[in-house]
């Protein structure tokens, strides 16, 4: 029987564990958090509960894989919903937008500040499912493509036909020419922590996939995810560890032995990773036996955006709000060049509230509301010290949201947590606290994350979003999927 050590109980290492326990592995997750979900939490604050991490969940089918592959039913363990409207975004004009999968909806809302523009919609949404077609064959449901794979003419084709040099903004200027349109769509790049105004023009297939398939909630929260997961991987006999740390991933003649803990060493044949993969390099496994991936390297790569995280539970409902909802900053250019070239913390910043007791009232109670207010940050560098920035910037994002018609905030606050990059980095051991592992915000760092086999290190493997194919719930799933299953190929 094969031994694993899976390091990181977030959603990938769970998918993963899941599929190589019923194949009949021995697998053994290990989590340093009291609790499992990596950037995925649930917080409770008197008679609030909030999602922490990820919100805007689209790809049911990913996470059905989980189930139906190991022959159970995902509806058993898991209920998701969808979510009407789908995002609700504020522009500094006063216009407002309902994300629909309506076409003729879309269309008619864009027209009320920009005729030219609505009447683009259609073509660009066929340019987008264009491009999530592609991705779907050639990226998403594959590993990292190798040397020999790059000389393959589909994917040589495929890459010609994306783009790949084209920004997501320059190719959203192809159909449209208002601001709040280019930056509704030009959000996507967010997904993945980066710009679009570097980030490449594949991105905008987000549009298709939350247009045709979608955006879902789940009963109970977020959260739910992972306690499925969990509770499956149980089932299957993965031997799940808490509270247990990781000093060092032991390495010998280039392969992997097993895990140096603070509950001792734990041998394995495969070790895989679930984690930001920088980190685990940086960290956990010793320069002189990774030599393509050296320190050096590693900080010469571009970290993903962070963030300013703002749990707010409030004693009253908010009208204006939906499930989701973007209040977009006057500038939205200017937003992206504060976080990385500047590195500064923005001052009229972008800001997304995610709102579950909208959909779900029984989560907060009837005249309650509980905010996950999140704003794009800059990694952490010595530019920013958040110990004296916190306070008084959550206070201008509270004054801006007053300003944009959450009337009277402050004095219907019952709790609140403030939670920045420093303590993003700190809590689930994130390289210079980025939501994402690197940035899209170049051709390699887009099309070529880290792969999600180690090149140095036989038996070593990666998932989540750090490593390929990126971020995202469904898509770090996917990750843990695409990893078991080349393991048990190879066993």
């Amino acid at each position: 029987m094969k031994k694993i050590v899976i390091i990181g109980g977030g959603l990938g290492g769970l998918s993963c564990a899941i599929r190589l326990a019923d194949h009949g592995c021995k697998v053994s997750l290990l989590e340093k958090e009291p609790e499992l979900g990596g950037k995925l939490k649930k917080v409770v604050g008197g008679k609030y509960s909030f999602d922490m991490g990820p919100s805007t969940i689209t790809m049911v089918d990913a996470f059905k894989e989980v189930f139906t592959a190991v022959g159970r039913r995902m509806e058993d363990y898991l209920e998701f919903y969808p979510v009407h409207p789908m995002t609700r975004n504020f522009f500094p004009d006063g216009s407002v937008v309902n994300l629909s999968q309506s076409i003729e909806e879309m269309e008619e809302q864009i027209s009320q500040y920009s005729k030219e523009d609505a009447s683009r919609y259609r073509d660009f949404l066929k340019e987008s499912e264009r491009l999530y077609t592609i991705s779907q064959q050639q990226f998403l449901n594959r590993l990292l493509p190798t040397n020999r794979d790059m000389f393959d003419f589909q994917l040589l084709k495929s890459f010609a036909s994306i783009k790949p040099f084209t920004t997501l903004h320059q190719m959203l200027q192809n159909y449209f020419k208002h601001p709040n349109t280019l930056a509704m769509f030009g959000r996507y790049a967010t997904y993945v922590g980066s710009s679009p105004y570097r980030a490449p023009a594949i991105f905008s297939m987000m549009a298709s996939l939350e247009g045709q398939g979608g955006i879902y909630g789940v009963k109970g929260g977020t959260y739910s995810i992972v306690e499925a997961f969990e509770k499956l991987a149980g089932e299957l006999g993965v031997d799940i560890k808490k509270n247990i740390n990781v000093s060092r991933i032991k390495v010998v003649n280039k392969r992997v032995v097993g895990v140096e803990t603070t509950d001792g060493f734990f041998e394995a044949d495969q070790v895989i990773a679930n984690g930001d993969a920088l980190a685990i390099y940086k960290n956990l496994i010793d320069e002189a036996d990774r030599p393509s991936i050296t320190n050096r390297r590693i900080d010469g790569m571009e970290p993903s955006l962070s963030g300013f995280v703002m749990l707010l539970g409030m004693n009253k409902r908010i009208p204006i709000l939906t499930h989701h909802n973007v209040f977009f900053s006057k500038n939205y250019k200017q937003e992206f060049t504060d976080i990385f070239e500047k590195k500064m913390i923005v001052e009229d910043p972008t800001i997304y509230i995610s709102y579950s007791g909208y959909s779900q009232p029984e989560l907060v109670g009837e005249n309650n509301s509980n905010l996950f207010v999140l704003v794009n940050a800059p990694y952490t560098s010595s530019r920013v010290n958040w110990d004296d920035r916190k306070e008084s910037y959550f206070l201008k994002i509270i004054t801006k949201l007053e300003s944009r018609g959450l009337k009277d905030l402050i004095e219907s606050i019952d709790f609140y947590q403030i939670m920045t990059p420093a303590d993003l980095q700190v809590r689930t051991g994130a390289h210079r606290g980025a939501i994402y592992g690197t940035s899209s915000n170049s051709f390699q760092q887009a099309f070529f994350k880290l792969g999600n086999k180690s090149k140095d290190i036989e038996g070593l493997w990666f998932v989540g979003g750090s490593a390929h194919p990126g971020g995202g719930t469904p898509i770090v799933t996917k990750s843990g999927q695409l990893v078991a299953k080349a393991i048990i190929e190879s066993i």
